[in-house]
């Protein structure tokens, strides 16, 4: 079986940039990036003592606000997904590349929620 570790929650929000500033301002939380989409969306990268928060636009019509979804990491995201595909897990978005070095992918999991696989080569 693949290894299996917490990554990341994601939160949707209208104005991200001021959602992560109250992460920022009551828990302390530290913002390592932020990234601005062509459609004038944005992605704020949030670090809580260790625990990421990533916070953006909703990309969905109609808009979704509030908790995307959460990440799992995985040391082998092929076997993982084939794993789960075997035991009958229906994908949302089958592995892809969203940045260099990464792949994931997206499964819904029992009441609709969303849980992202994420495999990351280390880095150098």
């Amino acid at each position: 079986m693949p290894k299996y570790t917490y990554h990341h929650v994601h939160v949707n929000s209208p104005d991200p940039v001021k959602t992560a500033e109250f992460y920022e301002k009551m828990f302390g939380a530290k913002k390592e990036d932020v990234i601005k989409h062509p459609d004038g969306g944005a992605m704020v990268h949030l670090n809580l003592h260790g625990s990421l928060i990533w916070v953006s636009s909703s990309k969905s019509q109609p808009p979704f606000y509030g908790l995307h979804h959460f990440g799992f990491i995985t040391d082998n995201i092929e076997a993982a997904v084939a794993e789960l595909k075997a035991n009958g897990v229906k994908l949302l978005r089958d592995i892809s590349s969203p940045s260099p070095g990464v792949k994931a992918a997206v499964l819904c999991a029992p009441d609709n929620v969303l849980i992202e696989l994420w495999e990351e080569k280390a880095k150098k």
